[in-house]
């Protein structure tokens, strides 16, 4: 999409240029047309005539829009270096032809992953439906209660399975919820002690992601036989695996008893399928329960994105890591959810809080939750069973071919004893079979079975081990019954998934209606622009997902031999190229599966880089006071120290606090984080300075990601200064929120840099130097990388560019038309924003006693979602854009602002009482105004209806304004009684 020719055109040119941008995809992605754009910035006072650029030629008005708004000194002089843009037909048919060259193996590797079944109705209502997958983070409750009642569903699940007492909504993996778990443990310590016992039979990739977590925060970690441990050695906590990662199952009862003898806490990395089956970690005595829900429906997809859950006591509430939903009520009194206990998070406590995860895997733990609505504690059951016994049918088997099993206690997993067949010969029969085994050792192999194990498989599995395709016995001779297994020790005794949501959606036609009716009290990107400051809540096209749910990425095992996977391999490739081109860094890593996870990454990378150099003294990081949250959070876990700098008036960071702090910690110095373009929304002119002082005092310069959307294309992250910058794809690069997540944050570094990023103890890659691993798979959550291929296939260089500066038009646009309502607290050089703006509502509390909240609320009876609220500044609302919206959904945006504006009039003005009037009563539910008597100031008109749009289209909010303070009070984090719905 090109606004303005910089040289006039001959006609025929022009109409060839015209007829091929109808159907690129740059036309469908970016929001205002031409004429449009035209109309914007005539109001912004940039036309043809008015250029000011000293040229020989005229440069367009968008284009001196930007010039004004990005500091010339950091701008990229050259047109990034990318494939010429493909429309969503050739890009979708070469990403097709990449996928092709994956080879889709039977999976029986295990360890934590499973092939499973996608329910359909799960499949295409939930994981393929944009009124899903397009919602935002539920922090506006209100417009949110679908996917919060599903997260409940999900909490409440995990609860019952695991026996505990509180669950959080999920985690990234499940090795980073073993870590956080670690950490959690770590605070609680009563013995002074610094040692993490891990047992040996956990996952590989949860010890990687464990070691390295615990080398940052300075813990020592045992790893060894749990059954021969002795606790001569103080241990602060433990974790061990249920069932083990070679599928034996152990009685933990007694380590239990003895680690809280020492005053230790112990996790347990549980399978959740298997608890079915299985006594709950919870009855014998665990304090923590973490795993992956990955088998409940949801893809193998090389690794991701997948839903962790953690599990705990209520005692721990308030240092749970990740987001809690909990039960509260509304205006009305009515059973209301809503995040609880978010004086957890990390946007409040920064340096203090007790993790840096700041997302959740909305979006599968959705699925996850509701595959057990569908199937409930029966269906749940008889799948396990099944499971349960075909493994007992290969063991038995397996014995009578002469192979010896591991364990008699086992679920789903055997460890098999080669004996005198040779590995090679085994494996050269499974690959001719296209089937993948785990691989212990030169003479011990792993089989783990799973839902979509069939009789074929079986006999195939049984012939490769008999080297004959004439096997000595029939199969059907192998069946045992299911009931009492001999193999299972610790059966489980108690009920589980007992609630009526878990059993009264077993047909299809009713899950189908209670999907669609939590749907549809979602606010998501099908029903308007949702404006939020530094969450980039652009368009995820349909091209871009389709190929998310394609066989040849999803049914791929994450430790699935590369050449099976060579489609991957070219995407990743391919992938970190242009986003080294985007960035200008000479290296990227992909593994990081969220933006927290990207700043603990980078962090961690810059830590190994000093203590290469001898200097592991450097541990002091400077992080401006406008930083996001995580930035302090994610420091600490890296074992720094936070020293903060302060903001100027005009919220940029104050350079001589800098250099100050920066001269005082020279010899400690380790890194700045710094977002560009600030967190006020505004490139900061001395941002280059900026990174002259740190690094002329030896430090590193991380740079936050957040805000990549107006840097593409414009300028680069490493041209600027930066050493390390994570980016958020699922904000610039067209990966969905999901609700709160997934997301994926990969980090780009320097070339000095390039030796430190993380490594995988399971997937080996190259470089001794490598950091461990941060994520439980090697490329983080692969399968989502395919939206961001499609997004930068299909723009193309000229069309990121042209993108990036839509979204700063589009937010240069939207503060100059509300200025006169309301403030714009942060201005660049030139007058002018980045991509988002700060508008001012602090005045509003003392003139008409209206809170930041009342117009977040009242915009809910508009149907739009509120900006980003209080954030970086108490008593604002930052609002971004983006570059997708049309200047229709823009106007119709700014018309509610201005119409809540006037509203605000009449209370000042005494027209309007002060307590009882439409701001402090909003949101309005259907029901608050047909039910009952009207006793309101105001009609029922003004309270439905504000806008003429809301008469055409109206999003009913669920529940009125939510009380969070009573649902702190009365925690509940499970699902309540039917009767209350």
């Amino acid at each position: 999409m090109v606004l303005y020719a910089s040289h006039p055109k001959s006609n025929h040119q022009q109409m060839l240029e015209e007829s091929s941008q109808i159907s690129s995809f740059q036309e469908r992605h970016i929001g205002p047309s031409p004429n449009d754009a035209q109309q914007m910035l005539e109001v912004l006072g940039y036309t043809n005539g008015n250029n000011t650029e000293e040229s020989s030629h005229r440069f367009s008005p968008l284009d001196e829009l930007i010039n004004q708004a990005v500091p010339h000194a950091i701008r990229l002089s050259r047109p990034l270096k990318l494939p010429k843009a493909q429309s969503e037909y050739a890009a979708l048919t070469q990403l097709k032809e990449i996928a092709s060259k994956n080879q889709v193996f039977r999976s029986f590797i295990g360890m934590g992953y499973y092939d499973c079944i996608t329910p359909p109705v799960i499949g295409r209502n939930i994981l393929e439906n944009p009124g899903w997958y397009t919602a935002y983070t539920p922090y506006q409750p209100e417009i949110a209660q679908g996917r919060l009642e599903a997260l409940l569903n999900f909490q409440t699940m995990i609860i019952d399975l695991t026996g505990l007492e509180i669950a959080n909504a999920s985690l990234l993996d499940e090795a980073t919820a073993a870590a956080e778990a670690m950490s959690m443990s770590y605070g609680f310590c009563k013995n002074k002690a610094n040692t993490y016992f891990v047992s040996r039979d956990c996952h590989p990739q949860t010890i990687d992601v464990l070691q390295t977590r615990a080398q940052a925060l300075g813990i020592d970690i045992i790893v060894g036989d749990h059954q021969t441990f002795d606790f001569s050695e103080p241990i602060f906590g433990a974790i061990l695996q249920y069932p083990a990662s070679d599928g034996t199952i152990y009685n933990y009862r007694a380590f239990v008893e003895k680690a809280h003898a020492e005053g230790a806490l112990v996790t347990v990395a549980a399978d959740p399928l298997s608890l079915t089956l299985l006594t709950p970690p919870g009855e014998f005595g665990a304090d923590i329960a973490v795993g992956s829900t990955q088998r409940f429906g949801i893809p193998l997809g090389y690794g991701g994105p997948h839903a962790a859950y953690f599990a705990t006591k209520q005692e721990y509430k308030r240092q749970v890591p990740g987001r809690i939903v909990g039960v509260s009520k509304d205006a009305q009194a009515k059973p209301a959810l809503r995040l609880a206990l978010q004086t957890r998070e990390q946007h409040i406590r920064r340096e203090k809080a007790t993790s840096n995860i700041c997302t959740a895997q909305v979006l599968l733990a959705v699925m996850a939750s509701m595959y057990a609505v569908y199937h409930g504690s029966t269906g749940l059951k008889r799948i396990a069973e099944n499971i349960h016994q075909i493994t007992m049918i290969l063991a038995e088997g397996l014995k009578r071919l002469g192979y010896g099993i591991g364990s008699e206690h086992f679920f789903d997993t055997l460890r098999i004893d080669l004996g005198k067949r040779s590995l090679e010969e085994i494996l050269q029969a499974c690959e001719a079979r296209k089937i993948n085994i785990r691989i212990f050792n030169a003479r011990t192999v792993g089989i783990s079975l799973d839902e979509t194990t069939t009789e074929k498989d079986l006999i195939d599995l049984l012939e490769i081990f008999a080297g004959t395709d004439d096997l000595p016995f029939c199969v059907e001779d192998l069946a045992l019954p299911t009931s009492p297994s001999p193999h299972l020790p610790l059966k489980r005794t108690t009920t589980y998934l007992t609630h009526p949501i878990f059993n009264r959606y077993h047909s299809e036609t009713e899950l189908l209606r209670y999907l669609h009716k939590l749907e549809t009290k979602d606010l998501s990107l099908t029903t308007s622009m949702i404006p939020l400051g530094s969450c980039t809540m652009k368009l995820n096209a349909t091209s871009e997902m389709i190929p998310v749910t394609w066989a040849e990425f999803g049914k791929i095992h994450p430790f699935a031999p590369q050449s099976q996977t060579q489609g991957y391999q070219i995407l990743f490739q391919q992938l970190e190229e242009w986003l080294a081109e985007i960035t200008g860094f000479a290296g990227i890593s992909l593994q990081p599966n969220a933006g927290s996870q990207g700043e603990y990454t980078g962090l961690l990378v810059i830590r190994n880089y000093h203590e290469s150099r001898s200097q592991g003294n450097r541990n002091i990081c400077l992080i401006p006071q406008s930083a996001h949250g995580t930035n302090p959070a994610s420091a600490v876990m890296c074992g720094m120290k936070v020293v903060s700098v302060a903001c100027d008036s005009e919220g940029n960071v104050d350079l001589d606090d800098l250099k100050a702090k920066a001269q005082k910690h020279s010899k400690e110095l380790a890194a700045l984080m710094v977002t560009y373009p600030s967190t006020h929304g505004v490139f900061e002119e001395q941002i280059q300075e900026i990174c002259a002082v740190v690094h002329a005092h030896g430090g590193q310069v991380y740079m936050d990601g957040a805000n990549m959307n107006a840097q593409v294309g414009l300028c680069r992250p490493e041209d600027i200064g930066a050493d390390v910058c994570h980016l958020n794809l699922h904000k610039t690069f067209c990966i969905p929120h999901g609700g709160g997540g997934p997301g994926m944050g990969p980090i780009g570094v320097a070339s000095h840099l390039m030796p430190f990023l993380p490594g995988h103890s399971v997937v080996k890659m190259d470089g001794e130097q490598r950091i461990g691993a941060v994520s439980a798979a090697p490329w983080g959550s692969a399968s989502i990388l395919v939206i961001s291929w499609m997004y930068i296939a299909m723009m193309g260089a000229d069309g990121l560019t042209e993108a990036t500066k839509v979204a700063i038009l589009n937010a240069n646009y939207i503060a100059k038309k509300l200025e006169p309502y309301y403030p714009v607290l942060y201005k660049g050089k030139n007058g002018l924003v980045a991509h988002e703006c700060i508008l001012d509502l602090r005045s509003l509390k003392k003139s008409a006693l209206i809170e930041i909240d009342d117009v977040a609320k009242r915009l809910m009876d508009y149907g739009f979602h509120a900006p980003t609220v209080s954030w970086p500044v108490s008593g604002t609302i930052m609002v971004e854009p983006t570059e997708s919206e049309s200047k229709e959904e823009l106007d119709r945006f700014c018309d509610a602002m201005i119409a809540i504006r006037q509203e605000i009039a009449e209370i000042e003005s005494g027209k309007m009482d002060a307590q009882d009037n439409v701001l402090k009563n909003a949101p309005h539910t259907a029901e608050s105004l047909i039910v009952g008597e009207w006793n309101h100031p105001y009609s029922r008109e003004q309270a439905a209806y504000p806008a003429p749009w809301t008469r055409e289209h109206k999003f009913w909010p669920a529940v009125g304004r939510i009380d969070n303070a009573y649902g702190d009070r009365n925690f509940v984090c499970s699902c309540l009684p039917m009767d209350v719905y």
